[in-house]
C-alpha cells in the first residue's frame, strides 16, 4: 500500500504541473484587468504602470515561469483588488465551505442509505416507488429553484431560519466555525438542506441498485440460513457489501459539492470559497481565480487517495496494489 501512495503523490504532482499551464494560460488570455482596476479617466501612461506593477506586461510564458517559481514557495500572488495573498482569502473562506459540503453530505448519506436499502428490499411497495419518484424530483430540480422556496417557506412565510449569511462563528485557532453556536445551526440549515436533496437522491438510487444486487448472493442467504435475525442481516452482512459503491459516490459528490457549491453560496450569501470564486471571475482577479482552481484540483486527487484507502478498511480483498 506504502508503494501505491507514493506512486500516487507522484502523479499528484504531475496533475498539478499541467493543471497548473491549463488553467493559468485559460484564465490569463481570457480579459484586461486593467480596464477593471483603472478609472476610466485614466490615461494610456496610467494604465500601462497598472500593467506593468502587475507583470501583466510581461509575455505569458514568463508570467507562468514567475507564476511557478512563487508557487513552488506557497505563494500565490497578491489578489489584483485587495493586494492579499491570493491563498490567504481562498483558506479564509474554506471553513465555510468545509461546513456546508460536510453537514450536507452527512444528511445526504444519514437519510439516503436507509431510504435507498428500504427501496431495494421491497421495489414493488407502495413506499419503495415513493422513495424512487422523491429521488427523480430531486435529480431533476435545480439547486437554485429549490433553495428560493426553502427560503420563500422557511424563511420568509415561517421565519424559523434567516434567509442568508453565516450566523455567529466561534473561533478556534485561526478557524471561524459556525457548527458550534446555534444561530450557525439556523443559518446552515437551508444551505445544507438545498445541496442534500439532490446529493441524497444521488444516495438513494446507487444504495437500492447495490442492495438488488447483493441480496441474491449466497452469503445472505446463508446467513438468513443459519437463523441470524434480519436486523443483523441488513445490519451487518448487507450494509458493510454495500458500502463501496456508496461511499465511492460519496466521496465524488464531496469533492463536487466543495469545488462546485457556487449556485448554493451565491443563493444563501454564504461566506464560503463559492462565493469568492464568483466575485474574483466578475472582477478579472487573476491570481484568486487560479489559486482556487489548483487548491481544488488538489483536494480532489487527495480526496480520490483517501477513497481508495477507505475501500481496504471496508473490504481487505481490496487491494491498492496488485500482488502474485
Amino acid at each position: 500500500m506504502l508503494a501505491t501512495i507514493v506512486r500516487r503523490l507522484l502523479q499528484t504532482i504531475v496533475v498539478m504541473l499541467v493543471m497548473s499551464a491549463l488553467v493559468f494560460a485559460g484564465i490569463y488570455m481570457v480579459g484586461d484587468p486593467v480596464s477593471m482596476l483603472a478609472s476610466p479617466e485614466a490615461t494610456e501612461a496610467q494604465r500601462a504602470a497598472i500593467s506593468a506593477s502587475l507583470g501583466l506586461d510581461l509575455p505569458l510564458w514568463r508570467q507562468y515561469l514567475i507564476f511557478m517559481s512563487q508557487a513552488v514557495r506557497g505563494d500565490f500572488g497578491n489578489s489584483f483588488l485587495t493586494g492579499e495573498p491570493a491563498m490567504h482569502l481562498i483558506l479564509e473562506r474554506m471553513p465555510a465551505t468545509v461546513e456546508l459540503a460536510t453537514v450536507a453530505m452527512l444528511l445526504s448519506v444519514l437519510i439516503g442509505v436507509p431510504l435507498g436499502i428500504l427501496a431495494g428490499l421491497k421495489p414493488q411497495a407502495p413506499g419503495s416507488r415513493a422513495i424512487m419518484t422523491g429521488s427523480v424530483l430531486g435529480f431533476s430540480l435545480p439547486n437554485f429553484w429549490v433553495g428560493l422556496m426553502l427560503i420563500m417557506v422557511f424563511a420568509v412565510m415561517l421565519g424559523w431560519v434567516p434567509a442568508g449569511g453565516r450566523g455567529k462563528t466561534v473561533s478556534i485557532g485561526s478557524l471561524q466555525l459556525s457548527v458550534l453556536t446555534l444561530s450557525g445551526w439556523m443559518s446552515l440549515a437551508l444551505p445544507a438542506a438545498t445541496i442534500a436533496i439532490a446529493k441524497c437522491a444521488m444516495i438513494i438510487r446507487v444504495t437500492r441498485a447495490a442492495t438488488r444486487e447483493a441480496l441474491p448472493m449466497d452469503y445472505i442467504k446463508f446467513a438468513r440460513a443459519k437463523g441470524l435475525s434480519e436486523k443483523r442481516v441488513l445490519g451487518v452482512h448487507l450494509l458493510k457489501n454495500i458500502l463501496i459503491p456508496v461511499v465511492t459516490v460519496a466521496g465524488l459528490e464531496f469533492g463536487q459539492v466543495m469545488a462546485f457549491a457556487v449556485v448554493t453560496e451565491t443563493v444563501f450569501s454564504w461566506p464560503g470559497m463559492g462565493k469568492l470564486l464568483i466575485d474574483s471571475i466578475i472582477n478579472l482577479d487573476r491570481p484568486v481565480v487560479v489559486a482556487y482552481l489548483l487548491l481544488i484540483v488538489f483536494f480532489l486527487v487527495m480526496l480520490n487517495l483517501v477513497v481508495d484507502i477507505i475501500y481496504t478498511v471496508l473490504d481487505p480483498r481490496v487491494r491498492l496494489d496488485s500482488r502474485r
